[in-house]
């Protein structure tokens, strides 16, 4: 309902750049498949284009979904916490699964074609990210998603998986800034230096990149466009407090 609602200039501008981030994050993705389509042939998962795979699903997977998964809290700030915590541990799941399918198939071109693996600084800042990411997950299914966790643990383990979620998004940004200039020294390195076309594109992907991380980072900075608690939420939060420490809840506060 309308009587609860926050003052609606917060929200306003919080479209508006949840709109932008999500313009920018489809082309990303539309700038990235132009990339593979144009310059490298295209995508298949079998025979010498699997690697392409890599690149596509990386920015799908652990840029763009990373980035709305992290979002989810802003966007939907007038839903029930349960479902809003859901689609969140949703999206970053698709976002894992995609980057897993990324990762094989860099690992299974490489096999193909005698590369070796796990030597550059963006494989390892990448399997850093995904690694992490993964833990990240898990621990934050365990420690929100489901019973058990008692209320003070929650809310020491809070501020920590918000600060690594910032962090992990950060990560994943750089690796593929380092993954787009190591594919161009690969490919095109005498040319690059000529503003050839795929050089530019390439570039502009990285911009693009550098530009959906920081609306994002804003929209998450900002306090006053943080999710309030939902007045039913303070009341069911204050009884499992409790239930699961024993205290009153005013108790001390």
């Amino acid at each position: 309902g309308m009587d609860g609602a926050p003052p609606a200039a917060g929200p306003a501008g919080l479209s508006a750049f949840v709109a932008v981030s999500q313009l920018l994050g489809l082309t990303l993705l539309a700038t990235t498949g132009a990339w593979l389509g144009r310059f490298r042939g295209g995508v298949a998962w079998h025979g010498p284009l699997q690697f392409n795979v890599h690149p596509l699903c990386m920015v799908l997977g652990m840029v763009f979904l990373q980035g709305d998964a992290l979002l989810v809290y802003r966007v939907f700030r007038h839903e029930a916490k349960r479902s809003t915590k859901a689609l969140h541990a949703l999206l970053h799941g698709l976002a894992l699964l995609i980057a897993l399918i990324g990762i094989v198939a860099v690992f299974e071109s490489h096999r193909t074609k005698g590369i070796p693996d796990m030597y550059s600084l963006h494989s390892w800042c990448g399997m850093a990210a995904f690694v992490l990411y993964l833990l990240q997950w898990l621990l934050g299914c365990g420690f929100f998603l489901f019973p058990g966790a008692s209320f003070s643990l929650r809310s020491w383990y809070k501020p920590h998986h918000i600060f690594f979620g910032i962090a992990l998004f950060v990560l994943s940004i750089a690796a593929c800034l380092l993954g787009i200039t190591e594919m161009l020294l690969f490919n095109i390195r005498d040319s690059y230096s000529q503003f050839v076309p795929e050089g530019v594109l390439a570039n502009t992907l990285g911009v693009l990149l550098v530009a959906f991380g920081l609306v994002v980072g804003y929209v998450l900075t900002r306090d006053d466009w943080k999710r309030l608690p939902l007045a039913e939420e303070l009341a069911l939060s204050m009884d499992f407090k409790t239930l699961t420490e024993g205290e009153s809840p005013g108790g001390g506060t």
